[in-house]
């Protein structure tokens, strides 16, 4: 039981620092105007992932310095995230290792 909610949290972990990444390649995309923000579905996708990130975002940014115009917090989310993903990674090896 325990190992399958770790599963399922580790899977939750990942989707979500996917959507950091592609956040991070929009980003780039309308700094660059590839794409912009008039167009109704990239603001719906813009508007959506930062609805999933920023509460993740907001105590990242609260807590780092400001740099300026270069946003780190994602790479801070992404570092966070991984080294959760790690620990639970030792956590559910331990537990089978146990026999639980």
């Amino acid at each position: 039981m325990l190992l399958e909610l770790i599963k399922i949290i580790g899977f939750l972990m990942t989707i979500l620092s996917t959507v950091v990444i592609v956040q991070f390649i929009l980003s780039l995309l309308i700094s660059f105007n590839v794409v912009s923000l008039s167009n109704n579905i990239v603001a719906a996708i813009w508007q959506a992932l930062s609805v999933i990130l920023d509460p993740f975002l907001k105590p990242i940014r609260k807590i780092m310095p400001d740099t300026g115009m270069i946003d780190f917090s994602p790479m801070v989310l992404l570092i966070g995230l991984r080294i959760l993903q790690m620990l639970l990674v030792g956590v559910a090896n331990d537990i089978s290792a146990a026999g639980m």
